[in-house]
């Protein structure tokens, strides 16, 4: 029953990849916030699957109604119900599926939980679902730029075997991969064109960072901010790691590598990617993931259905060759909830504290 995220800033999702709407609602977002549903365009079309070919070509309109919580264009304090109708379902395409269980997906572990299960594209488990959290995370962006002026931003930065050999951050919003190297958008287009043509798939990384997150935001424990960004991301579907700052190529680094030295005028380096003991070190913040390649395939695949019986499973629809090509926008929702909702804890219990000396960054 987990579908609620966050603690003081709360987002809880709803709502199946085939169902008639998708939906949110925010608890805990500050009243005052400008918000109209204008806004939610611009992240909602990063994200969208049809808009170029390298992606599933289901088309959403995705048009964002705002049901609750907002007043004469501003946020009002009380729980902001946002609704997406799905438009562009075809169930039909799930029909073969509906008695098998898909290698690599969900259908099994879902059928050993409820005993019941929604086919139709996956469900719950569909990256439909991820739709109302860039939805949400539009609020929380625009309430962090306001009051700390920080900046989320993301990259896919591997596709396959593929890394940027260049990176020029005005590259990525210009090509329909969030690539930072826009002298090899005609090698990713082959790449990928031939992947779908092959009916196979591959995995990707992605890459994101904030800028402008003050130190002091998180805890020492529990509420570690790595720790909540480490959950946050690996609730994404297809996601199998997560990185904060140097992540595992700190294996092979000596401490007196690693560790990042203070000087007079900051820090030398950022191997621990911002956070220091849970807690946020006014550096830039830095996480990656790293997807898996997608399940639903048209190569034939080993299975069993619902009597336990062998059977041969080929997933037809409207698929991704690599999920992680629109993956950017959802890896910078995350981490700007998570942010969000640790900006609230902080002011909530040391908004007295205030600046302290020194502060290096």
């Amino acid at each position: 029953m987990s579908n609620t995220f966050g603690k003081l800033f709360a987002v809880t999702t709803f709502g199946e990849s085939h169902g008639p709407a998708i939906g949110c609602v925010i608890d805990g977002c500050p009243p005052g916030l400008a918000i109209d549903s204008g806004e939610f365009r611009v992240d909602l079309d990063r994200r969208a699957t049809g808009k170029s070919r390298y992606t599933s070509q289901r088309h959403e309109t995705d048009e964002v109604e705002i049901l609750s919580g907002v007043y004469e264009g501003r946020t009002t304090g009380t729980p902001i119900a946002l609704l997406i109708r799905n438009v562009d379902q075809r169930s039909k395409d799930y029909s073969d599926i509906t008695s098998t269980f898909r290698p690599g997906h969900a259908d099994y572990t879902y059928w050993q939980k409820y005993g019941i299960r929604d086919p139709r594209g996956g469900g719950r488990s569909s990256a439909r679902e991820t739709t109302m959290r860039v939805a949400a995370a539009v609020i929380a962006r625009k309430w962090l730029a306001l009051h700390f002026g920080i900046r989320v931003r993301g990259h896919l930065a591997q596709i396959g075997g593929l890394v940027p050999r260049e990176f020029d951050w005005d590259a990525v919003e210009g090509n329909p991969f969030f690539w930072p190297d826009a002298g090899m958008i005609q090698e990713l287009e082959q790449y990928v064109n031939a992947l779908r043509k092959s009916g196979d798939s591959v995995g990707a990384r992605v890459n994101v960072v904030a800028e402008g997150v003050p130190p002091g935001w998180g805890e020492p424990i529990y509420g570690k901010l790595d720790g909540d960004l480490a959950a946050a991301l690996m609730s994404i579907n297809a996601v199998k790691g997560v990185e904060i700052g140097d992540g595992f190529a700190a294996v092979a680094q000596k401490g007196s590598e690693h560790r990042d030295e203070l000087t007079p005028q900051g820090f030398a380096s950022n191997h621990a990617g911002g956070i220091l003991g849970g807690i946020s070190s006014g550096q830039t913040v830095v996480a990656s993931i790293a997807l898996k390649p997608t399940s639903s395939i048209l190569i034939p695949g080993r299975s069993v259905n619902l009597a336990g019986e062998p059977v041969e499973v080929v997933t037809k629809g409207r698929h991704d060759p690599c999920v992680g090509i629109r993956a950017t926008p959802i890896a910078e929702a995350m981490v700007a909830l998570v942010l969000m909702d640790h900006a609230l804890r902080h002011r909530g219990q040391c908004a007295d504290v205030g600046a302290v000396s020194p502060r290096i960054v």
